[in-house]
């Protein structure tokens, strides 16, 4: 576990992140209450994003970490579970010394 987020991910390999966009847009065609939430953070000369993704039936939580080589997943099947989540990931963060530049919906263009 990294010590600077406070839960565990499913390392993706490269060809398996396409299957996560996939079950992304599954995700959207079939369910309702669709909530994105994002959140860029900095620590020296370094940025990680953290997003969220819940509907009616679940929800996922994507990390970019700079120090690690290839973003990560977890998937939840109650949505209130992976914002819960989603806000301890944020505080711990803080804690360890990142700052949250921008925490909203996700950013276009």
């Amino acid at each position: 576990m990294n010590d600077n987020f406070d839960f565990e991910y499913e390392d993706l390999e490269p060809d398996e992140l396409n299957e996560v966009g996939e079950f992304s847009d599954d995700f959207d065609d079939e369910l309702s209450n669709i909530q994105i939430r994002t959140a860029i953070l900095s620590k020296k000369n370094m940025i990680a994003l953290l997003c969220v993704k819940t509907a009616d039936k679940g929800g996922a939580i994507c990390r970019v970490d700079p120090r690690e080589d290839r973003p990560a997943v977890q998937l939840y099947d109650d949505p209130e579970k992976a914002l819960a989540w989603f806000s301890k990931s944020l505080r711990s963060s803080r804690e360890n010394g990142w700052n949250v530049a921008y925490d909203g919906l996700p950013l276009y263009g």
